[in-house]
């Protein structure tokens, strides 16, 4: 059973805490403008989701796929906005219902958990259809990666979990078991340097081959997770790993505020540090650090900002990543060499990459995902957007 947090302890505080900005809001701002802007050419206006991603083709912007995950995700940005009172251009409630209606689409725990994540958003009244719908109470058992031991996609289900209990308090009692299990699933990847790995080395072939290794996504997920865990159950104990986490990558991040790619559990090293992804800096980052500061009232600010910067230009190539002509925040920086990412990742086995010096020549991809979007406004759209 996990502790609960004592009465005037931070977590017994409501008030959310975050850290002083480095970068003017007007430049926030700017950015979440460009956002909601750009997200409109990633709508199939037909199938009523957002694509899997756009990029530049000869000079213009060639939209790819659908992702029902990718649209949960931009959603829940959208969500944020017009939680300002500002106006989206999408009919949020139709997308949703759209998502809601058939869920064929829900492959895993991870789909399982956004699914909740979003529904407690939109509609916690129709929450206990979707527990119905999907036997909730023994999803651990049924989804494969959940049985693995992913840690990305049970950091999904956790923080799924944990809105459903935020929004309706009533159910808290029913989910606690639940949450509590995967959490534990969950934190079996955390190795003693405070890094996750990608799954559970026992579980599979798979784990016993890459488990140790996680990427940035299987440490901030869990980061957030734990956070809203800690906020809708009352408990304290998840805290722990959620700082001890995000020391480790804040102690890891780059001298340009990156935050790395792949992550060694085992050792506690970088693994490999490209590609260098903006959602990431943008909003991945700030996401699971201010949902953290929210419950500990730890600072993580200079961090957050430091990793801003980094799309505005203060960057390996010192350019600045976002496109207004198209609306977009261009994908990531990365090796040009795949090889040489490759090479990297397996050398991080007996060493760390070097930081000083880039692993070869470097390359933008001229690419941009919704969901890299709308993490980008779940993390700051308080701030509102800009004039114009």
């Amino acid at each position: 059973m996990l502790a609960r947090a004592p009465l005037g302890s931070p977590l017994a505080r409501a008030d959310s805490v975050v850290g002083g900005s480095t970068i003017a809001d007007a430049h926030i701002r700017e950015l979440n403008t460009l956002a909601v802007r750009g997200l409109v050419s990633m709508l199939d206006p037909d199938k009523h989701l957002f694509c899997h991603r756009l990029l530049q083709k000869q000079g213009g912007m060639l939209r790819e796929g659908i992702s029902p995950r990718y649209t949960i995700m931009t959603l829940l940005g959208l969500r944020e906005v017009e939680q300002t009172r500002a106006e989206v251009p999408f009919n949020t409630n139709a997308l949703h219902e759209s998502l809601v209606r058939d869920t064929n689409w829900v492959g895993g725990i991870g789909d399982l958990g956004l699914l909740l994540w979003l529904t407690a958003s939109f509609a916690p009244d129709r929450l206990e259809e979707i527990y119905r719908q999907v036997d909730i109470q023994t999803a651990l058992e049924r989804y494969a990666d959940a049985r693995q031991g992913r840690t990305t996609e049970l950091a999904w289900f956790l923080a799924g979990v944990a809105h459903a209990a935020l929004t309706s308090p009533k159910q808290t009692h029913d989910l606690m078991d639940l949450a509590v299990e995967t959490y534990h699933r969950m934190e079996e990847n955390q190795g003693e340097c405070g890094f996750f790995g990608h799954m559970s080395e026992t579980k599979s072939l798979a784990g016993i081959v890459r488990g140790r290794i996680g990427s940035f996504a299987d440490q901030i997920y869990p980061i957030y997770a734990m956070s809203k865990f800690a906020l809708a159950f009352d408990v304290e104990e998840p805290l722990g790993a959620a700082l001890e986490c995000a020391a480790a990558i804040c102690s890891a991040q780059g001298p340009l505020g990156q935050w790395w790619w792949l992550y060694d559990s085992r050792t506690g090293r970088v693994a490999s540090r490209y590609p260098v992804y903006s959602v990431h800096q943008q909003g991945m980052a700030p996401m699971g650090l201010f949902a953290l500061e929210e419950v500990t009232h730890r600072s993580f600010g200079e961090a957050i900002h430091k990793g801003l910067a980094w799309i505005f230009g203060a960057n390996e190539l010192s350019v600045d990543m976002r496109n207004p002509e198209h609306n977009v925040v261009w994908r990531c920086i990365r090796p040009k060499s795949k090889v040489r990412k490759y090479l990297d990742t397996a050398l991080s086995v007996v060493r760390s990459p070097k930081v000083g010096a880039p692993s070869g020549a470097l390359e933008i991809l001229y690419e941009d995902r919704p969901y890299e979007l709308g993490w980008l406004l779940y993390a700051f759209a308080r701030l509102g957007m800009a004039n114009g």
